[in-house]
């Protein structure tokens, strides 16, 4: 992969593998579709999912279409299904659900298992530590306009993650699944 290179930290790359980090949000986003009867678990469900892709499109799908025969298609459909739930996110429906369950189940029979595969496991851990980072600088809201390839999205996504949060903090809105 090419990826920048990490500060050592004693000789061995330490970490979750993406895999791992992806499966646990996934699990979430799974546990956080089960409870819509609670207004602010959908809150919730819009914060981890915008995060989430935040971090796919940043690493994930980079890593895809570097290490995968035919990765760019996987990638395009990918950022297409992506920018429908964030359409979706920014006016709920009875579609949203269904929509995030498709992606959970995408990326757990399609892409991870493809990536395990195709990239070393150090690799992969590296990516697990890039995911949960950049999670913490994601927006919580979606923005189907803005970029959602890298580098723009590297740029963008953090200056809009700082006016989220703002605004999440000035409503009181509830982003996080600890905090149900």
């Amino acid at each position: 992969m090419n990826l920048p290179p990490l500060p050592p930290v004693g000789g061995e790359t330490t970490g979750r593998s993406v895999i791992d980090v992806l499966s646990e949000q996934h699990r979430d986003l799974l546990a956080l579709c089960d409870r819509m009867d609670d207004k602010r678990a959908l809150d919730v469900l819009i914060a981890e999912l915008s995060r989430h892709l935040s971090a796919e499109e940043q690493y994930l799908y980079p890593a895809l279409k570097a290490a995968v025969p035919g990765g760019e298609d996987l990638v395009a459909r990918e950022l297409a299904e992506d920018h429908k739930l964030l359409l979706l996110m920014k006016n709920p429906s009875k579609d949203l659900i269904p929509a995030v369950r498709r992606h959970v189940a995408a990326d757990e029979e399609e892409l991870l298992p493809v990536l395990a595969e195709m990239v070393g496991i150090e690799d992969l851990i590296r990516l697990g530590n890039r995911v949960e980072t950049t999670e913490e600088a994601a927006p919580t809201r979606p923005h189907p306009g803005t970029p959602s390839t890298p580098p723009w999205n590297k740029v963008v996504d953090p200056a809009v993650a700082v006016v989220d949060k703002l605004r999440d903090v000035v409503t009181g809105r509830t982003t996080y699944l600890s905090d149900l």
